[in-house]
């Protein structure tokens, strides 16, 4: 008898141990991913244009196989690469981000040329959205390339939360990071959820409320939902922009080059000196990150011809045998 109680304390500790430990992870992990909130947001900002053009039944599915990938993307493959990398060759993150901030940059650009480009009545719209031709062709390549934006974004995500987790075991690290991944996804496409279906709700409302003011909601919801949308997409090229040139002034100065943060830093801090002490970290906040995705957009465009004259068709060279064989 005196034995199973033993051995019913001893469970008890190591329940009490291995609880310290969740709380341990979570508190680390809601830490460690506040500090990469800019680029949630920026996440955030930039899914939901992935499902504009489809019928109001596909989106939620759309946003449920791009939440999967991202998932994917930060569990599978940037959760055991990162670590391995921050244990054994940390001098890799810089240039590893710095290469998909480049692509960030190019994606931007990209998009803001096609708006400020000429296009045609009948080719989609600036950036083929409403180019509908096979709807289920059509939202594979939205999925695949929300996934491609959305692996960047994470990567960015990760790098910042690992290095916000306090110096522990690999394994608390590796717990730590996986409760970041899960809760990020789970906030990030949360939210794109409830914004793709707020015009559902607003309808909702309209429909069935019992008070005038409930209804008036509803219908305002309904007509401002497609300046919403509108303006999110703005925001999401924006933030590729601002956050691809963010990593790529971090990554110079990671590699020895200072003199564009040092600039940046100097006039974000000129502007803070003309403004208020109230409104000092706000106005040196904005002017770093209207510099930063300024250099991103002149970065873009220098990219655009490389990317489409270049990279896309040794890529296509190589990959569309074989995604041509899969179809």
């Amino acid at each position: 008898m005196s034995g199973l109680l033993a051995l019913l304390d001893d469970v008890a500790g190591i329940a009490k141990i291995a609880a310290a430990s969740v709380d341990d992870v979570m508190g680390q992990a809601v830490k460690a991913g506040s500090k990469a909130a800019g680029a949630v947001i920026d996440d955030a900002a930039v899914a939901p244009k992935y499902v504009q053009g489809f019928e109001a039944k596909r989106e939620l599915p759309i946003i449920w196989k791009i939440a999967r990938g991202s998932i994917i993307n930060k569990l599978v493959f940037l959760l055991p690469v990162g670590l391995l990398l921050a244990n054994f060759a940390p001098w890799l993150i810089a240039p590893l981000l710095m290469l998909g901030g480049a692509y960030l940059c190019f994606e931007g650009a990209e998009k803001v040329a096609h708006v400020l480009g000429p296009h045609g009545d009948h080719d989609g719209g600036p950036d083929g959205s409403h180019d509908i031709g096979d709807p289920a062709h059509l939202e594979e390549q939205k999925v695949q390339g929300a996934i491609k934006t959305d692996f960047i974004l994470s990567a960015e995500i990760m790098t910042i939360s690992l290095a916000a987790i306090p110096q522990s075991t690999f394994w608390m690290e590796a717990a730590t990071l996986a409760a970041v991944a899960v809760l990020i996804t789970v906030v990030v496409y949360g939210s794109v959820a409830l914004i793709v279906k707020l015009d559902d709700i607003g309808l909702w409302l309209a429909r069935v409320g019992r008070l005038g003011i409930t209804r008036g909601i509803g219908r305002g919801i309904v007509k401002a939902m497609p300046v919403l949308m509108r303006l999110l997409t703005i925001i999401g090229t924006a933030a590729m922009i601002w956050v691809g040139g963010s990593i790529i002034v971090h990554g110079l100065a990671e590699l020895g080059w200072h003199v564009p943060e040092h600039i940046i830093h100097d006039a974000a801090v000129f502007v803070g000196q003309k403004v208020p002490e109230s409104l000092m970290g706000a106005a040196e906040w904005i002017t770093t990150a209207a510099l930063d995705g300024v250099l991103g957009l002149v970065l873009g465009f220098i990219l655009i011809p490389i990317g489409t004259k270049i990279i896309a068709p040794i890529w296509a060279g190589i990959f569309g045998k074989k995604a041509a064989a899969d179809h």
